[in-house]
């Protein structure tokens, strides 16, 4: 499974073309063997998988039940726009016009890695994102990863 890392200001080519960045292509793992699959990200953002981590993600997808409605319109919403993509002979990903304007891309792009994916940005609109950070970010972080914490704490309780 890719751990992917790191925060890389980029740019679109009026063709649509970006060039991965080189401290990107090294976390790649060969299996994927420079092939991706770009779809649309839950906020306005488009999210690049590497094709060998799009396949563990769309197997789980492909797992729903599909006679319910709910899971129906989720596996639609999922797939739709999904585009296997690959890197040309310098490095470049052609990304899809479509796509670009779901995001509201259109030169400067922020790459955001993190775990198995990539997000890929208009910078306006990341930028925007950070500067709403939540008024007090232990707080979020208290309640999104403190059950963990604790769960661990009560599990090493002996008293």
């Amino acid at each position: 499974m890719a751990n992917f890392i790191g925060e890389f200001e980029c740019k679109i080519d009026a063709k649509g073309r970006l060039m991965l960045p080189s401290g990107l292509r090294k976390q790649l793992d060969p299996a994927a063997q420079e092939r991706f699959v770009l779809n649309r990200g839950f906020e306005k953002c488009l999210v690049l998988y590497p094709k060998n981590e799009w396949e563990g993600i769309s197997s789980e997808v492909n797992k729903l039940n599909q006679y319910v409605k709910k899971n129906r319109e989720f596996i639609r919403y999922f797939y739709r726009g999904a585009t296997e993509l690959g890197l040309d002979a310098v490095g470049r990903i052609l990304f899809p016009k479509q796509l670009l304007t779901y995001a509201s891309v259109e030169k400067e792009v922020v790459l955001f890695a993190y775990s198995n994916r990539i997000e890929v940005w208009d910078a306006e609109t990341y930028n925007n994102l950070l500067t709403d950070e939540p008024d007090d970010f232990a707080n979020l972080a208290e309640e999104v990863m403190g059950g963990a914490s604790s769960k661990k704490e009560d599990d090493n309780d002996v008293s």
